[in-house]
């Protein structure tokens, strides 16, 4: 990593309203190095550069998600996954056969999916749409 990309990560820790520590600087790193990681994942990744714990991980994943730094994706018979995109309304295509994650952008425009036939009275901010099937080169 960079001196560049350090400070880049620095600055987008501090702009959350957190303390930059160097659990959070790997965390971070770590996660735009591998989008849709789980904490397994996130914990490999960490432990090469810091002897951060893995309780300090989930610790470091709770504070980013709170702040809206990261967003949490729980998707079905996955573990949880981790993503640094927030903010904007895209969506997921997940392999069935090997796990792979890729982002996408909402199908029919800009936030359409957000309006539901009947919202019960919710005040909603978020939709999530996953497609599932093989990737290219399970398909194959």
């Amino acid at each position: 990593m960079t001196d560049a990309a350090i400070l880049t990560t620095q600055e987008r820790i501090r702009s959350a309203g957190l303390r930059v520590t160097s659990p959070r600087v790997a965390v971070l790193d770590a996660l735009y190095a591998a989008p849709h990681a789980d904490v397994d994942r996130i914990l490999g990744a960490v432990r090469e550069t810091t002897g951060v714990s893995t309780q300090a991980v989930y610790d470091v994943l709770g504070a980013f998600t709170r702040v809206g730094l990261v967003r949490r994706l729980e998707l079905p018979g996955s573990p949880a996954r981790f993503e640094t995109r927030v903010g904007d309304n895209h969506h997921h295509l997940v392999c069935r056969s090997c796990g792979e994650i890729v982002d996408i952008e909402c199908a029919a425009g800009s936030k359409p999916c957000l309006d539901p036939v009947n919202d019960h009275s919710y005040a909603i901010d978020e939709a999530e749409v996953t497609y599932w099937g093989l990737c290219p080169d399970c398909k194959n």
